[in-house]
């Protein structure tokens, strides 16, 4: 019960007539831009937690301490 050529083409009519096409245009590459930067920032995350472990490890073997005191916040 899927949609057939037709309908898909009444719909798309619908919508232009609803939207227009300008505006469309305007969704339809904020749309691409949005799944756009969320691959990179699925991307990114894969990447950074293995870079956080391995600096993570070498500070302490280092002997160095990641904590930032309370009196350097302020």
């Amino acid at each position: 019960m899927g949609f057939g050529v037709t309908e898909l083409i009444i719909i798309l009519i619908i919508v232009l007539v609803l939207f227009g096409a300008k505006r469309l245009k305007n969704v339809g590459s904020d749309l691409g831009s949005a799944v756009k930067g969320f691959k990179t920032a699925i991307k990114d995350e894969e990447t950074k937690p293995s870079d956080q472990i391995e600096k993570s490890e070498s500070s302490v073997i280092e002997g160095e301490s990641t904590k930032v005191k309370e009196e350097d916040k302020a």
